[in-house]
């Protein structure tokens, strides 16, 4: 199945885009940060990284459809 994943901060950089697409066989949020982490080993550099799947932040057990939202979520940081 083709996910669409919205990218920003430092995902943006790490990942090349805003939006990158991934193909993976069973879509569920942990399998898919499996996926992203194995073709992008500097995501595992970041202390925190949550997915959003249509607005909210998901589970590791949630299941993902083609239609989903779905957006990568980086540490904030700021003074």
């Amino acid at each position: 199945m083709k996910l669409k994943i919205k990218t920003f901060g430092i995902t943006r950089d790490i990942l090349g885009g805003r939006l990158v697409e991934i193909e993976i066989s069973q879509p569920t949020v942990s399998l898919l940060r499996s996926e992203l982490t194995r073709r992008y080993p500097d995501l595992e550099n970041l202390n925190s990284l949550f997915v959003a799947v249509n607005n909210k932040y998901a589970d590791e057990s949630e299941e993902l459809s083609s239609t989903d939202e779905i957006a990568l979520i980086p540490p904030v940081s700021g003074g």
